[in-house]
């Protein structure tokens, strides 16, 4: 069935997705969201763009954006896809750092942080996720071990936003033979972590599976047992967050990646699955989130394969805005080539 969808003037989309109604059906006191069709526009699909557009990094390939804000800036953290020519696979060696007081124009910083920063480590800077606690920013990163078998996830420390990082232990955080048995060598994968309103800090990763466990307050240690959410369709790419009273727990939903998500009052769960946030990303198979409020709107970071020579291999981090129905479910984010805006206070 083709979709029916009808592209105004001037809104430019990558592609045309189809028409999205709803209706809310309440389970477990949480909305859960069944999609269905009816028109939604991106809420600045006819505004004036002063920046370049999406892809914001135009010079190099970047990948699996986490961000946080620090003194009214925004940074942006990425994988780095540098596969030789003629290699469809994922090289990627160390991470990046942009920041932006507008997101429209981004300031690149020297790598803060290379996966053979952990000496333990054999390579493979994948998908990464950066908070700050107590003026620390600490950088919970997947890799290769050395000499455990298998994707483990590593910690590093910085008293800056832009570092320098170093590893906070020596050791893995997270190494395979801490996870229930698998024979899934890359289940360590795409780290993200929330502090909740208590102080509690929390650690979620995962492929295949969603792990969850507790952090100590040094955030270098796990507290307690390793969790497993049930997720459907859930491939990676985690990424919790915050708004108002739910706590957002997104991820890759299915292969190719759309990006689901699912709701709680708690971020130790328990999770209802809500519904689909976006789609499959263009000329890319996976996708990667990061949702964050920035000078008082919601965006949307994720990557695709939209620029020449891109793919999945090659891939570009976007920014798209992001909105709230009132009962807290996501509106579905149209993927734009226009981007968004200046951010203004």
């Amino acid at each position: 069935m083709k979709p029916k969808f009808q592209v105004r003037p001037h809104q430019n989309l990558t592609w045309a997705i189809p028409e999205i109604k709803t209706k809310t059906i309440v389970k477990n006191s949480s909305p859960h969201r069944e999609y269905h069709q009816s028109p939604y526009q991106s809420p600045m699909a006819h505004a004036k763009h002063t920046g370049q557009g999406n892809p914001i990094i135009r010079h190099k390939f970047t990948a699996d954006p986490t961000v946080l804000v620090h003194n009214d800036t925004l940074y942006l953290y990425t994988g780095h896809d540098t596969p030789p020519a003629g290699v469809e696979d994922y090289v990627m060696n160390d991470w990046l750092c942009f920041s932006s007081a507008d997101l429209v124009n981004w300031k690149e910083h020297p790598s803060p942080l290379k996966a053979a920063d952990f000496s333990w480590a054999k390579g493979d800077a994948y998908a990464s996720k950066v908070i700050e606690r107590d003026n620390k920013f600490y950088w919970y990163a997947a890799v290769s071990h050395r000499s455990i078998p298998g994707m483990a996830i590593g910690v590093a420390v910085a008293d800056q936003p832009t570092g320098p990082f170093s590893d906070a232990k020596g050791f893995a955080l997270i190494s395979h033979d801490m996870i229930p048995p698998t024979a899934n060598q890359k289940a360590n994968l795409d780290p993200t972590a929330i502090i909740d309103e208590n102080g509690q800090a929390y650690l979620i990763w995962g492929n295949q599976t969603c792990y969850m466990a507790k952090l100590k307050n040094n955030m270098i240690a796990i507290d307690g047992p390793i969790n497993i959410i049930s997720l459907p369709a859930f491939s990676e790419g985690a990424h919790i967050h915050k708004n108002g009273d739910w706590y957002y727990l997104s991820y890759g939903y299915g292969m190719p990646e759309k990006i689901g998500y699912a709701m709680s009052r708690n971020a130790n769960g328990p999770w209802t699955f809500t519904g689909i946030l976006n789609q499959v990303p263009k000329n890319c198979e996976t996708n990667r989130p990061a949702i964050i409020d920035f000078k008082g709107t919601s965006y949307l970071f994720y990557h695709n394969g939209a620029l020449k020579g891109g793919g999945s291999h090659r891939r570009s981090i976007c920014i798209d805005y992001l909105r709230y129905n009132q009962d807290g479910t996501i509106i579905p984010v149209i993927m734009t080539t226009q981007g968004v805006e200046k951010a203004t206070s």
